[in-house]
């Protein structure tokens, strides 16, 4: 019988894992006596923790075999670095292999992180990524079920990985949202979203607001028994679930029939949601934008070579063009001055752009089930994530987990799906539009950046000046923002010179086109579907990935 009475958002990460897992059967990986700490830190003047953050425990639960990966909220905010999303993701890289092998293997995530930990940023985003892709590989084997208790949340790129998970449960104390209020605060100013307002942070990111709005599927008083129960249900297929980030057509519905243009009560919300259910609402209210030039939209246009295009929103363009004789669709995000949400007026991936990626992804998909897999191209020029309120309440952080799950199942369907960045790729934006891709390829320009955050921002969550910053990205390379050092890192497919990213001629297409056919082959003769060759480039191997190597090594051996 389970015990009830007793505080499980109080718990430390922890003791949360063991709470959750059968008595007697909990066994902790890479704990803190294996000393797998963080390198970056202690050169930042940080103090490392010896398990950085993440618990990770195999054991039962309710005679089930599960793996619990509980986030401690209080190192470092949650934030995730190398270390603590290598041990993520390749416990989750593990829970698949066993699976395969037709051992079921429950993954069971405990959030309690503000997202990208600053001080490792691009580490954070690639694992952030590695985690996406790992949980969309196993829904297809086991529900993987994310628990959001309280204290700090569901934030950054890690809220994305909650909304492709199959189940959400949280408690009223929980949070979930892509953006986190002092962020908003700093992007959008104090009008668009009051940092230190309680009653707003709640009523619009809270988990009694996001399990009426369609964002959780299950509401828990903050019980140790609570949460045990509803984990139960789950398991025992009690409660009926498709993951909402493939629920593309529901979603429309429900951000269509929104007003932007007036003030969105959380009460209207849920409204929507109910109708959603019922109401058909194909591309109302889509804007006429007018369409500005950025390097997306030059080298879209260069790329796609004036064939006509097949997007629905004017910020999300669409096309599907030859290379030779293989079938390439390409896809950009665009600024649209017009859009019914204006923090997404400038290249920002909002809400539209995540959820109309999605569709685009999934219709090739679909049209290409049974005959040859035509190769999927983002363009990547995206200056960040849609901040403000409207985004928040209407669910960003889903609209881009929408857009990952469908790169991801692409690639696990077997298109080829390449990233040229020939701009910014940013946070949350490049998440969702660019970073699951099979292969990376940039330009060697000053005007090609990757990173978690404005600067601006990044100086106010960390509490250190701009100066700063730049200080501590000499000494880690990840905390840079030019492409050369993300270069490092070992992601990059290929990094590309001579080109004009500014005002790109025929020549510069095709050098582009070569890089593109050649990436093809590449992702063809390796027969890999997952995103592995990040961690076996030579980059990675001499020493920009050596943490997340060694991680998964040392998962390896104490798995079984």
């Amino acid at each position: 019988m389970i015990q009830t009475n007793s505080s499980f958002v109080e718990c430390n990460g922890r003791e949360r894992a063991m709470k959750l897992l059968d008595d007697g059967t909990y066994k902790e990986l890479l704990g803190p006596f294996d000393g797998l700490e963080s390198p970056h830190l202690e050169p930042q003047g940080i103090v490392p923790q010896s398990d950085d953050g993440v618990i990770v425990a195999k054991g039962t639960i309710n005679g089930e075999r599960a793996v619990v990966i509980s986030i401690e909220g209080n190192f470092q905010g949650g934030g995730i670095g190398e270390v603590s999303g290598a041990k993520i993701a390749g416990s989750l890289e593990m829970a698949l292999i066993d699976c395969e092998a037709g051992i079921k293997t429950i993954p069971i995530i405990l959030f309690d992180t503000g997202g990208v930990r600053l001080q490792e940023a691009n580490y954070g985003l690639l694992s952030i990524a590695e985690i996406g892709s790992a949980i969309v590989a196993l829904r297809r084997h086991v529900p993987v079920i994310a628990v959001i208790p309280g204290k700090i949340g569901a934030f950054g790129g890690m809220s994305i990985t909650a909304g492709l998970c199959s189940a959400i449960i949280m408690t009223r104390e929980g949070r979930l949202g892509l953006n986190g209020p002092e962020v908003i605060e700093q992007e959008a100013g104090i009008r668009e979203f009051d940092s230190k307002d309680r009653s707003l942070i709640w009523g619009t990111l809270g988990g009694e607001q996001r399990r009426s709005a369609g964002f959780a599927d299950i509401l828990i008083e903050d019980d140790t028994g609570a949460v045990k129960t509803a984990v139960f249900s789950i398991l025992n297929g009690h409660v009926s679930f498709e993951p909402r980030s493939e629920q593309i057509k529901r979603y429309e519905t429900f951000l269509n029939a929104a007003e932007p243009s007036q003030r969105i009560t959380p009460q209207h919300v849920r409204k929507l949601w109910k109708q959603s259910r019922y109401d058909v609402l194909e591309n109302q209210n889509v804007s006429n934008g007018e369409k500005y030039n950025g390097r997306g939209q030059t080298w879209f246009d260069l790329l796609s070579n004036g064939v006509p295009e097949i997007g629905d929103v004017p910020s999300v363009r669409v096309a599907d063009a030859y290379l030779g004789k293989t079938k390439v669709r390409y896809i950009a995000v665009v600024s649209d001055a017009k859009s019914r949400f204006p923090r997404a007026r400038n290249g920002e991936v909002g809400l539209q752009e995540g959820w109309s990626i999605a569709k685009h992804v999934r219709e090739a998909i679909e049209e290409d089930r049974y005959c040859e897999k035509r190769a999927i191209v983002a363009i990547v020029d995206v200056p960040s994530q849609a901040y403000g309120y409207h985004e928040e309440l209407l669910g960003v952080h889903q609209a881009c987990a929408a857009s990952v799950d469908a790169y991801v199942t692409a690639r696990l369907e077997g298109h080829p799906v390449i990233s040229f960045i020939p701009g910014n790729a940013i946070s949350g934006a490049f998440l969702s539009h660019g970073m699951q891709a099979h292969r990376l390829i940039a330009l060697r320009d000053p005007g090609v950046n990757v990173h978690v955050m404005s600067k601006q921002s990044a100086a106010r969550i960390t509490q250190r000046s701009i100066e700063e910053l730049k200080v501590a990205a000499k000494k880690v390379p990840a905390m840079a923002y030019d492409i050369v050092s993300f270069q490092q890192l070992g992601a990059l497919h290929s990094l590309v010179d001579g080109v004009n990213a500014d005002m790109p001629e025929q020549k510069d297409r095709d050098v582009i086109h070569d890089e593109i056919k050649e990436a093809i082959s590449d992702i063809k003769l390796a027969g890999s579907v997952d995103l592995k060759v990040r961690l076996t480039s030579p980059f990675a191997v001499s020493g920009g990935r050596a943490a997340s190597i060694l991680v998964r090594e040392k998962l390896n051996e104490q798995w079984n």
